[in-house]
């Protein structure tokens, strides 16, 4: 049965169906994201609170790893795409019903179990894709993932201006994308389960693949950085009207989704360390602009500098992991996510320490470390 279904799959449809749960999981986090300020002041946290607050998503990412990798090895990717993709989207709907600070951290602690489910497996997806291609494609997965961010942050800037409820706004949006999901399943890959996730505990890369873990990890603290704190930013230190907070937020959207479209064929002339390379500085410069000069002009144009240099990162890295002939794709992506992961747990909820302390300027301005980490990281790679 497994394979006749299979066989029915094209690459062409396998590509369109996993592009389109990158859709689903793009749109649904920044949908949550752009609400981040309003949800702030409903709930009357401080920056440091808000800062602990948000530790929530990012550890029900890393503390899920393990049971996302026993289920890879139990079952096809494809399945605990659509449990995820469905999981992911009952969380959205139930954060816009939060009253109390409580419900908050615990549905932020499963919207982030569930989007781990999500993203390791249509990761372990779309290099399945790749692989039916002679060609790179795999950076416009996450192309899609940021166009959908895009389209979301918009979403979002026009639905706060004209006043609509978080609850009616997340809850549509969670019935759109799990009608999403579930239509377009049935075009994806039927993939092995990956004896490699036998093991228990947490998937950690070994040498070959630690530096790109490194580089992962700077790269998706940024993204932190960017997802949970750019539109407060923006409020907080450029000093816009609460009505524009996400304006920040849709400036980082669009670049980085202009970056990942761009990606693969500038990795196929360049080549994937020079893309690297040049995303480290970008993210160090954009970072630095940002805080120095915080006036919308500048600050959006750091903003768009972050977003290009963080676009390529995950899908380069990604892709060289998951063609590691020591372990099969979904084991090989997990164990730089671990690492990535750590940044992304660790890094956002600082900034808030950091901010309650120095300010947001001066959070903002260290994060631009995280850029020339990727630099110092890149020239240790082999040509």
């Amino acid at each position: 049965m497994t394979q006749v279904v299979e066989e029915k799959v094209t690459p062409r449809q396998a590509r369109w169906a996993i592009a389109l749960f990158f859709f689903v999981s793009g749109f649904g986090y920044s949908t949550w994201a752009s609400r981040i300020p309003v949800i702030q002041q409903q709930l009357h946290l401080s920056e440091a609170q808000l800062g602990g607050v948000l530790f929530a998503l990012p550890a029900g990412l890393m503390l899920t790893l393990p049971v996302t990798a026993g289920l890879l090895q139990r079952f096809s990717s494809r399945q605990i795409m659509l449990v995820g993709a469905i999981l992911y989207n009952v969380a959205l709907a139930l954060l816009g019903l939060v009253e109390h600070t409580w419900q908050l951290v615990g549905l932020l602690f499963c919207f982030g179990s569930s989007r781990n489910l999500l993203n390791l497996s249509m990761n372990a997806q779309s290099v399945g894709v790749q692989a039916r291609y002679d060609t790179s494609i795999i950076a416009t997965f996450h192309g899609v993932w940021s166009v959908a961010g895009f389209a979301a942050a918009a979403l979002g800037t026009l639905l706060i201006g004209q006043r609509v409820p978080t609850s009616l706004h997340f809850a549509t949006v969670a019935v759109v994308l799990t009608g999403v999901a579930l239509f377009t399943y049935r075009h994806s890959l039927v993939l092995p389960p990956t004896p490699e996730a036998r093991r228990a505990g947490f998937s950690w890369p070994d040498k070959t693949l630690l530096k790109f873990g490194l580089i992962a990890f700077a790269s998706m603290a940024c993204e932190g950085t960017m997802y949970d704190w750019s539109g407060i930013y923006f409020q907080k230190a450029v000093l816009v009207p609460k009505e524009a907070a996400a304006l920040g937020f849709t400036i980082y959207m669009v670049a980085m989704t202009a970056g990942r479209f761009s990606g693969d064929p500038l990795a196929n002339r360049f080549g994937v360390k020079s893309i690297l390379h040049y995303s480290g500085l970008l993210m160090l410069g954009g970072l630095l602009l940002a805080a120095l000069l915080p006036m919308p002009l500048t600050a959006g144009l750091g903003f768009a500098l972050v977003g290009l240099g963080v676009s390529c990162v995950i899908p380069m890295v990604f892709g060289i992991a998951g063609r590691t002939a020591a372990l099969s794709s979904g084991s090989a992506i997990a164990a730089v996510s671990t690492v990535g992961y750590v940044g992304f747990l660790l890094v956002p909820p600082v900034v808030g320490f950091i901010a309650e302390v120095a300010g947001l300027r001066w959070s903002f301005g260290l994060m631009a470390v995280l850029g020339a980490v990727v630099v110092l990281l890149v020239r240790r790679l082999p040509a």
